[in-house]
Formats: structure tokens, sequence, C-alpha cells
């Protein structure tokens, strides 16, 4: 059994799309559930859900208002019935293909994990520097926005690196995500931006650190939609604040005092240092701009987190609880 979940809040449109690709899937409806965590909507998610539980028995809706990415991803993890978890943002597309590639690689016991492309979508024609930002030159074997969860890799079905495999389309073993500890917190709404944390990486860590197999399929591919704000140096200045505090997290989790101010510089030295050398194949001065604005933001939250870390006592408490499901 593969246990689909998908945590949703006030993206009705979206989520339809979304529900009606999974209903077009190769693999039968009799070996996957589809479990969608409402995280507090106001909009009319809620009758989209019903609509599309009329033409399937097994969707079900579960709420949960406790805001947090974390926490649609822990109450779908605690309600599934699956051995397989498979993870989806509400903005995508899946390829019919896409469970029944999952199924197929996973009957390798020796695979913990297990991703695909998460082809773009755009919803309006892109920039011309983000274009070129997309299509930049590339020693890897994938090309990849990080800011957007968009990646697309070259070849076919190979192990990869755990970090490599994105939220969006993030599949695992129900076994493995509990001895992680399950996710740390994420998505949170803007007036709780001191509460987010590093969100599936931590799971990707512990998946690294323990030397288990990881794998790529093509099959298993999503389009993961781009709205036009998403296009845009404002969304990057914000989307490299948001991980500067996912960094400041990671960092106060792993380290001690003592060695807090090494661990801090080094963060933002690797980070910078990979911008400079994304923005050396550019003579374009707009991809340069979104570079220089993802990094600003990036400095901008980890020393936000970095004080309120220092001077909000619950914060420091959050940081270091063990589990948050």
């Amino acid at each position: 059994m593969i246990s689909v979940v998908i945590p949703t809040r006030n993206r009705a449109d979206l989520l339809a799309l979304t529900l009606s690709s999974i209903l077009k899937q190769n693999l039968a409806q009799s070996e996957f559930e589809v479990l969608v965590i409402d995280n507090g909507s106001t909009d009319s998610t809620q009758s989209v859900i019903r609509e599309y539980q009329s033409k399937s028995t097994n969707i079900k809706s579960i709420y949960a208002s406790e805001p947090g990415l974390h926490t649609g991803r822990h109450t779908g993890m605690t309600a599934s019935q699956g051995d397989i978890l498979v993870f989806a943002d509400d903005d995508i597309e899946a390829l019919p293909t896409w469970l029944n590639s999952i199924a197929e690689v996973f009957q390798d016991p020796n695979v913990a994990m297990v991703g695909g492309n998460n082809y773009p979508m755009f919803l309006d024609t892109p920039p011309i520097w983000f274009t070129k930002l997309w299509n930049r030159p590339t020693f890897r074997d994938y090309k990849a926005i990080s800011s957007l969860s968009v990646i697309e890799f070259f070849g076919h079905t190979r192990t990869v690196s755990p970090y490599l495999i994105w939220g969006c389309n993030f599949s695992i073993r129900k076994e493995i995500l509990l001895a992680a500890g399950g996710f740390h917190p994420d998505g949170m709404p803007k007036e709780l931006i001191r509460f987010r944390g590093d969100g599936e990486t931590h799971v990707s860590r512990y998946v690294a650190d323990s030397g288990m197999k990881c794998v790529f399929h093509p099959g298993a591919s999503v389009y993961h939609k781009v709205t036009p704000e998403r296009m845009t140096f404002d969304y990057f200045r914000q989307r490299g604040f948001n991980q500067g505090v996912s960094d400041s997290y990671t960092q106060l989790r792993q380290q001690d005092a003592s060695a807090g101010s090494f661990q801090s510089g080094f963060i933002r030295k690797a980070f910078g240092f990979v911008l400079r050398r994304s923005m050396e194949f550019f003579d374009d001065r707009d991809v340069k701009r979104a570079m220089t604005e993802l990094q600003r933001g990036h400095r901008e939250g980890f020393a936000y987190h970095q004080a309120v870390y220092r001077d909000d006592p619950e914060v420091r408490d959050w940081v270091h609880r063990s589990t948050y499901y």
C-alpha cells in the first residue's frame, strides 16, 4: 500500500488539478490511498475534496488546524495505512506513471527514498532572465532552481543523493521516516516564521548519514507550478530569507555555543560561494540581480533567526525539541 499525503491550505484551484492528475494514475486505485490534509483552509478546499471523493473512494480528508507544513505531513503520516509514504505539494500535477514507478523502485528492499523530476510548469510567460537561469550551463547530471523546488535529471534510473529528493515529490518508507523522528518545521505562515526549521532536509540528512539507498526514476516525475509572483526579485529575496532562517535553525541544533560562531560563518560563506559560482556563468544583469537578492535575503534571514533565538526562550525551546509530532 502506498499512502499519498497532500497538505494544503487555501489553494483550492491548484488542489483540484493535483487530485485530477492522481486519479489518472496507471497504478490500480486499490493499491494506494490519498490523504488530503486541510491545514486550516478558509476557501473552497473542502468542496474540492468532496467533489473528488465522489469520483474515488480512496481519497480521505483530514482537518489539521495547527499551522505548519510539518503538521500536515505528520498528520498524514500518523493516519496512513501504507508502508510507503509519498509526500506531494498541492500545486503539482503528476505523470500517469508517477505512483507505479515509485512502487516499482521500492520493490528493492534496500531503497529508502525515491524521487523524480520536478519539471517547472510556468503559469505565465517567464521573463528572459528567468529562462536563462533555468537553462544555465551545468557540469552536473541535472539542472535545478532549488529556491523553486524544480529539478530535471539527465539520463535514466539511478541512485542519487537524498538531498536531491525535494518535498514536493518525496517518497520514503514509513519506518525510516519514523526512525528519523519525522520532519522538522516548515511552511510556517509569515507571522510565525521564527518557528521555521529545515523541513525534509533533516530527513535527508538522516538517510545520508545512515548510508541508505535513494533512487531517481524518470517515471516518478511531476510538474511543479511556478506562479508569476515566484518569478520576481522580491520572491527570490523572500526565499533567501526563508533559507537563512532554516540554515540558522540547522546550525543551532547541531552546534554548541562555543562552535556556533564558526559554524554560522561557514554556512553563510558556503551559501555565498555557491551563488557567486552561479553568477560566473552570466552576463545578464537581471540574473545577477536575482542571485544577489537571494543572497541578501539569506543574510537577513540568518541574522533574524539568530537574534530571535537569543532573545526569545520559546524559540530556543522550539529549536531543540526532539520531535515535532
